[in-house]
């Protein structure tokens, strides 16, 4: 008769007291990505390599946003963890998206500044978004307008005009992100934002405000008042 492996044995403990705390809503962030990783790297301790995650992104959230590719770069997560990860960021922004455009945006202020996050917090090279907004602010469309360096992102005033009248938009959102934690947006943000809402107030469509994501903060220009439109 073969001996129990104690190892397993108090893995699986470990991994039933996990699940009790969850249902009970008792889990720290980095245990919750810890229950998760069990389900994808199923015979093996992974205490040690959720902590190791959660100190190098700072949060599930920013590991989340990681791309694939970089994700699978760290010791330890193979393509099978890489890709659940990625279907959670995927399901996550689903969500976001058919609230935002199933009510205006303004009824869901915390929602759409978690969506902010969700699409271009943890993003190693700045990423620059257009929400297209209807005449009641729900949304229309998200496009990704482009990508940049770790400092840098182009903005093309006339294709994000085009692209409003296209789609009838009546409001526009603009998202980028800073990967340098906690910077607010540079004077070269805020001169294209002044020229992108004279563009599209001579049209008659209003720039509903520019997010800005930079570490876990979102910066507002509406509410730092660096748009025209109070």
């Amino acid at each position: 008769m073969n001996k129990p492996n104690n190892s397993s044995s108090l893995t699986s403990g470990h991994r039933a007291r996990l699940r009790q705390k969850f249902l009970a809503g008792q889990l720290a962030e980095y245990e919750i990505l810890e229950l998760l990783l069990t389900y994808s790297i199923p015979r093996c301790d992974v205490r040690a390599l959720s902590r190791q995650l959660y100190n190098k992104y700072g949060s599930i959230h920013h590991l989340l946003a990681t791309p694939i590719e970089s994700l699978m770069k760290n010791a330890g997560i193979k393509e099978n963890t890489a890709v659940l990860l990625k279907m959670i960021h995927n399901i996550t922004e689903l969500e976001y998206k058919s609230v935002l455009d199933s009510a205006p945006i303004f009824h869901n202020q915390e929602k759409l500044e978690n969506y902010c996050k969700l699409i271009v917090g943890g993003k190693n090279i700045e990423e620059f978004h257009v929400l297209y907004l209807d005449a009641q602010f729900k949304l229309i469309e998200d496009q990704l307008h482009s990508s940049g360096t770790v400092d840098w992102t182009a903005v093309y005033i006339r294709e994000i005009v085009k692209n409003a009248l296209d789609l009838n938009a009546r409001s526009v959102v603009l998202i980028h992100n800073h990967p340098t934690p906690y910077t607010t947006f540079s004077s070269q943000d805020i001169e294209i934002t002044c020229e992108l809402e004279k563009a599209l107030t001579q049209l008659g469509i209003n720039l509903y405000d520019h997010f800005l994501v930079s570490g876990d903060v979102v910066y507002s220009a509406r509410n730092m008042r660096l748009l025209d439109k109070r």
